[in-house]
């Protein structure tokens, strides 16, 4: 990834139309994802949408096609349909988009060699070249300076909004700021939301139709038969992701990542009164899961930026901007894990929130490590082998830590039957997690002086635990104990 994103790398396009004519193309494409997406279900119109952006890519670049790969590229395709047709989800939806780059990938870039530099080049697909139907799109203008000013603020901008969206959907005090802004009748009557479903389409389908493969340098003999068009130039004026735009892009994150801090400190942290219409446990809620959305993005964005080799990496101004964001972000991730720990307080545990926690536990382990990384001048090679360490050993505790039991505990113990606050303890949830969940089972028949139908529960799981050790082929050390417990309590109800 870091040849890819270097300034010395060559940019080779792939073009057999002219641009405004993949425009038309383009646009007629997001015309489709309107009629088939805006305001719909998904279902089979993904399928439909990805069959025509294959041919309109066919369409688009058919002179430079590799011909020998173009029936392998359409087996790769159909195979990547074939999950979308059964059902779209979200592992569906990651299959076709993987078919469709590799088939692009294979049709028009047969060059590359080696597993890495094939991700690499569908990262730069998927995640860089959206970015660059809008330099593109000003460069049939032939208007350099223009051009430049958006590199240098497209990244900040569009980032920023971004970010503000998350935070105001992480805090409900963001939210009655934002909706004081009254804006004017003719603002009022157009649709922002579809006009941003628009450009966000466009931008999608543009690295499909005017495809922009990035070779190193060194590939003399690539970059003289394929010359760049004039039409392109415009691309290449200033670095897409260089120094200055990193460094705009530093400070406004700084800026905006403050204000959510600040407000975490006043609110959440110092109990500071909220305003009229909003409480404690919507402040909790809300910021839990955006708030760790924000911090992977923010991860994502600081990789990028301080890639090893690239142009902000010795910068003796950009590193403390780096630093500062990313204590930030630990701090977001700090202020989400309190903001979970509330609301379980009130609404229990789950194996999901127990996850949550798990899962931002390793994101804040994550955002020390990429810091780690910069100060000891290491390689995303190590970033990556340190963060599959980390997430081995806690996978690792993980498989020996009894979860259904501390659940059912937990929520035994903090529910209103034992504490006299809070929730009822939800006993269909506690059967739910199964034998281990027996012995809070009892806590709560002993709360409650009768439930025939939780006593017919937990009869069920002993049965059910009688049976899961009836051979020594399913003997486990945790049902061992559980099979202890059980014994000993059988005997003191007989001896009691």
């Amino acid at each position: 990834m870091t040849s890819l994103a270097s300034p010395a790398a060559d940019i080779r396009p792939v073009q057999s139309l002219s641009l405004p004519a993949k425009l038309a193309i383009a646009v007629a494409l997001a015309a489709l994802a309107d009629l088939l997406f805006y305001g719909e279900q998904v279902g089979i119109s993904v399928t439909v949408f990805a069959v025509a952006l294959a041919c309109g890519s066919l369409l688009a670049n058919i002179a430079k096609l590799d011909r020998r790969r173009v029936m392998l590229g359409g087996l790769l395709v159909i195979a990547g349909l074939v999950p979308t047709v059964e059902e779209v989800n979200a592992a569906s939806l990651a299959i076709i988009l993987l078919a469709l780059g590799a088939a692009l990938l294979l049709t028009t870039n047969p060059g590359l060699a080696g597993l890495g530099e094939r991700a690499a080049a569908l990262c730069d697909l998927f995640l860089v070249n959206p970015f660059r139907f809008f330099v593109d799109a000003l460069g049939m203008f032939n208007l350099p300076a223009l051009t430049s000013g958006l590199i240098l603020w497209f990244v900040p901008a569009l980032l920023g909004t971004v970010f503000v969206a998350l935070f105001v959907a992480a805090n409900p005090v963001l939210e009655i700021w934002i909706g004081l802004i009254n804006p004017s009748n003719a603002a009022s009557d157009l649709n922002v939301g579809r006009a941003l479903f628009w450009i966000v389409a466009i931008s999608l389908v543009w690295p499909f139709i005017h495809v922009r493969w990035r070779r190193k340098s060194g590939s003399v003999a690539a970059a003289a038969e394929s010359p760049t068009p004039a039409a392109d130039t415009s691309s290449d004026v200033v670095d897409f992701l260089g120094a200055p735009t990193i460094l705009r892009s530093l400070i406004l994150f700084n800026l905006l990542f403050a204000v959510q801090t600040i407000l975490d400190a006043v609110y959440l942290w110092g109990n500071a009164a909220l305003p009229a219409g909003v409480t404690y446990a919507s402040y909790a809620h809300r910021g839990a899961y955006p708030l760790i959305v924000t911090a992977l993005l923010a991860a994502g964005f600081v990789l990028v930026a301080i890639r090893p080799g690239g142009p902000a990496e010795g910068s003796k101004v950009i590193r403390p901007l780096v630093y500062l964001w990313v204590a930030q972000n630990v701090l977001l991730v700090a202020s989400a894990i309190y903001r979970l720990d509330l609301y379980v307080q009130i609404y229990l545990l789950t194996y999901w929130r127990v996850a949550a926690f798990i899962w931002m536990l390793l994101v804040a382990a994550g955002l020390l490590l990429i810091v780690a990384r910069i100060m000891l001048d290491r390689s995303n090679a190590w970033l990556i082998a340190a963060n599959l360490v980390t997430l081995t050993a806690v996978l690792y505790l993980s498989s020996l830590v009894n979860f259904a039991a501390i659940i059912a505990d937990y929520n035994v113990t903090h529910s209103r039957d034992a504490s006299g606050k809070g929730l009822q303890v939800d006993t269909n949830y506690l059967a739910q997690l199964g034998p281990q969940a027996l012995p809070a089972i009892e806590k709560v028949l002993q709360l409650r002086t009768s439930d025939p139908c939780l006593v017919s529960r937990r009869d069920s799981l002993v049965e059910q635990q009688r049976q899961d050790i009836a051979s020594w082929r399913s003997w486990g050390f945790r049902s061992w104990r559980l099979q202890r417990y059980l014994d000993g309590e059988q005997k003191n109800k007989v001896t009691g």
